[in-house]
């Protein structure tokens, strides 16, 4: 009898272990976390500047990422090393839409789009401005840098802002404004003393995207390289009766010259440091105030008041001997020729011993007449 109590025992432990629950089914594992990504300017965003800082960010990777402009198309863009920023190559575009796309993942596998889209401002008005020094030229050593717009700039701290010069050795220097004038602004850059010679000059002005004020903004980019050549100066005491040119510190010319007469001031050659502008085999000058129009030969524009140095035969027995002319530098046409030939835009003609001192009123390039501390103080973010 104890023999079937332990056997019918062993059947019910034989019965309750079949009967009881198996090893629990593993877990699902949990799905992987979205990514975290961002983008400038916010989604949605509108009247975007073209310069504002626009980028696509992640915590986690970047596996392929779009910008694309309607109009204009996929926009250039650099993704960082670590592939979590991408920034477009350069500033956007006027009145255009934006738009993200591309993906981004995580450590565990996890995903996320990028999307979403902004506008930019559609200016009522783009101005436009014009360098006046072209890539590759070789200049003289007081040679300004131009920048002429074409209407009046009222944000001019923000304009001069988005303006570099660099230069391939130290120089100081600064951008000053000079007054308005043929209805737009204009803006100068000039080294506090003369340029180096061989000075390798880099000028940027990223106006695109620049609010110039007034609803008025920048229309695009301009870009000069530039070198400064020799080291040219002409040295022009008018009571001397004579023109000294040096060249690198070494006199190359010293040639007989008549300069404007000091018993009118109307036609007297101003004294002050003269910039070489333009230069013409032979030029018409015209003056209904003195009653001539004559063509003059080898003609070099020192001013925008009617200077230049050029060739008068007319002029020949007063030269080195007194001053009978209406303002102008005169030679002989074979000095005259020789100077003509060697002359550069940017040159200084330092005219000394008359009158008058060179200003404001006698053109548009009298840099050189502002004393160099005035000359920072035009600057407009002083």
């Amino acid at each position: 009898m104890v023999r079937a109590l332990f056997a019918l025992l062993a059947g019910l432990l034989v019965l309750l272990a079949a009967c009881g629950s198996g090893p629990a089914a593993p877990a699902a594992p949990p799905a992987p976390a979205p990514v975290p990504v961002a983008v400038e300017p916010a989604v949605g965003a509108s009247d975007v500047a073209p310069r504002a800082a626009v980028a696509a960010t992640t915590e986690g990777t970047f596996t392929d990422v779009t910008l694309t402009a309607s109009p204009g198309g996929a926009v250039a863009g650099t993704l960082s090393p670590d592939r979590r920023r991408w920034t477009p190559n350069g500033p956007l575009a006027y009145g255009a839409t934006y738009t993200w796309s591309g993906t981004a993942t995580g450590p565990d596998g996890g995903s996320s789009p990028l999307t979403g889209s902004f506008t930019t401002v559609a200016p009522g008005e783009t101005v436009r401005a014009t360098l006046n020094i072209g890539d590759g030229r070789e200049v003289g050593v007081a040679a300004p840098i131009t920048l002429q717009f074409a209407a009046p700039v009222e944000d001019k701290a923000a304009v001069e802002r988005a303006l570099q010069v660099r230069t391939s050795v130290p120089t100081e220097g600064s951008w000053a404004w000079l007054p308005d004038q043929d209805g737009g602004s204009r803006v100068h850059w000039r080294p506090k003393e003369y340029w180096r010679s061989g000075t390798q000059v880099d000028v940027a002005a990223n106006l695109l995207g620049v609010p110039f004020g007034g609803g008025a903004w920048g229309r695009e980019d301009l870009t000069t390289s530039f070198r400064i050549g020799r080291a040219q100066i002409v040295r022009a005491d008018v009571n001397s009766f004579r023109m000294v040119v040096e060249r690198d510190g070494r006199q190359v010319m010293d040639v007989p010259a008549s300069y404007g007469t000091d018993s009118d001031p109307a036609r007297t050659t101003r004294s002050g440091i003269h910039v070489v502008t333009e230069k013409f085999p032979s030029k018409r000058m015209v003056s209904p105030q003195f009653g001539y129009d004559v063509v003059m030969g080898y003609a070099v524009r020192i001013s925008n008041n009617g200077e230049f140095i050029h060739a008068n035969p007319g002029s020949v027995g007063s030269q080195g001997s007194s001053n009978v002319t209406h303002g102008c530098v005169n030679l002989s046409p074979a000095d005259a020729r020789t100077y003509f030939d060697s002359a550069l835009y940017g040159d200084p003609v330092e005219v000394t011993g008359s009158g008058v001192d060179y200003s404001a009123r006698d053109g548009d390039i009298y840099d050189w007449a502002v004393p160099w501390d005035q000359w920072q103080a035009m600057s407009a973010l002083t």
